[in-house]
């Protein structure tokens, strides 16, 4: 098979990791830059790895079986467990759009002075238009219009590790598990649930499905041909993703750890700037934008995929915009703190993941749903070790949030 051919099969997972390098992962990793310096790095690690695992397992089991997370737990559901199922996975969007939307107002405030709810506002509407590429364009041009924004994340936030490089045994210190108190498991709680993603699953079981299916017409490439160009798209998106996160965290870490005001992202903002010059400061609000722009068309991408497979219907997509937008802008005129609004509901995200990695990773392993492509033992045991380890940090997290200690 020639290189064009393989090109021709990645992007779903491009556009999926979006959601991987949202405003509320540059809240959560810059909070815990700031706050804990290194300490935390391990975290992130941890976390993309687990996504890498579970992103890959989402597109095997559309690829292989030509259905959706959402639709397999549909038919396995009566009317009121889909009802109940779309209802939390539809919070979670919401919890996901509150990030994404709040980043984006944020960094039109930063750039222009654009007021907040105003920010909302356009960044909900630019959402709808890159949707509308999906609709009269093609997947593949949505597809392309989303990485390019990737792009512009990626350049907005790796350029910090140019301008504060870390040294190895910083690097090397902050690879071992540990935690300081009860906030640092807070923190962490909250990235997690910002790089393991539930709609990112969601998603991406759908987007290889609208992609190729299983053995859709027209395709030429046999499903075990695309499951390795899957592993591949994974592996590289993941990498990107990757990189993006540890890129914020290196940044707080090494220049803004103990600095006035960078608790919050214009504080975060105004403290790079001022070290680093307006340019710098410049390059950081343009990352988050493209952050916020492109992460709020994928969380309602995948709005579409949950409500179409669970429900079978969907709603035009400025009536979901509509409707996911009011909370945001309710944090945003309520006077809250962007940035903590930001980290809690990652937390949120964090709860709702075992919703999301249980049902795929029993779903991937079983042979009358993937036939002799069903997870070995390895891979299934690693996606349940995965669950698991979610399970237990959002057990310890509770635990904090009601003896009072977080």
């Amino acid at each position: 098979m020639t290189k064009l051919h393989w090109i021709r099969l990645l992007g779903p997972a491009l556009v999926a990791a979006v959601a991987y390098v949202d405003p509320g992962n540059v809240a959560a990793n810059m909070t815990a830059g700031t706050q804990y310096g290194f300490l935390l790095l391990w975290v992130l690690v941890l976390a993309n790895a687990m996504a890498a695992v579970v992103q890959y397992l989402a597109a095997k089991l559309g690829l292989v079986t030509g259905r959706s997370l959402p639709e397999h737990l549909a038919s396995r559901l009566g009317t009121p467990g889909r009802i109940l199922y779309w209802l939390q996975a539809e919070a979670v969007i919401i919890a996901t759009d509150v990030a994404e939307v709040i980043g984006g107002a944020l960094a039109l405030h930063i750039l222009w002075g654009v007021p907040l709810w105003l920010g909302g506002i356009l960044t909900g509407a630019v959402s709808v238009l890159l949707l509308r590429i999906r609709d009269r364009r093609g997947q593949r041009r949505f597809e392309k219009a989303v990485v390019a924004l990737l792009a512009v994340v990626a350049a907005g936030f790796l350029f910090g590790v140019f301008l504060a490089p870390p040294t190895p045994s910083q690097l090397a210190g902050g690879l071992v598990p540990r935690f300081a108190d009860q906030g640092s498991v807070f923190v962490a709680v909250s990235m997690l649930g910002a790089t393991v993603m539930p709609h990112a699953i969601y998603l991406h079981s759908g987007l290889a499905v609208h992609r190729h299916g299983a053995g859709a017409a027209g395709d030429p490439f046999p499903v075990r041909t695309r499951l390795r160009a899957a592993r591949f798209d994974v592996g590289v998106a993941l990498a990107v993703a990757g990189l993006v996160n540890i890129g914020m965290l290196v940044l707080a870490a090494t220049a803004l750890q103990g600095a006035d005001g960078t608790d919050t992202i214009e504080g975060a903002h105004a403290a790079i700037a001022g070290r680093f010059g307006a340019v710098a400061g410049a390059v950081f609000a343009v990352g988050l934008l493209a952050s916020g722009l492109a992460s709020t068309t994928v969380g309602a991408y995948a709005g579409d995929v949950v409500m179409g497979g669970l429900l079978g219907r969907t709603v035009p997509a400025w009536v979901r915009r509509a409707v996911s937008l009011v909370p945001a802008i309710g944090v945003m005129v309520s006077g809250a703190d962007p940035t903590a609004a930001l980290v809690v509901s990652q937390v949120v995200l964090s709860m709702a993941i075992p919703f999301a990695v249980f049902p795929l990773a029993w779903l991937t392993s079983r042979a009358s749903v993937m036939g002799r492509l069903r997870s070995g033992r390895i891979l299934a045991g690693t996606a349940w070790a995965c669950s698991g380890a979610v399970a237990v940090l959002n057990a310890v997290l509770l635990w904090l949030v009601f003896t009072g200690a977080a």
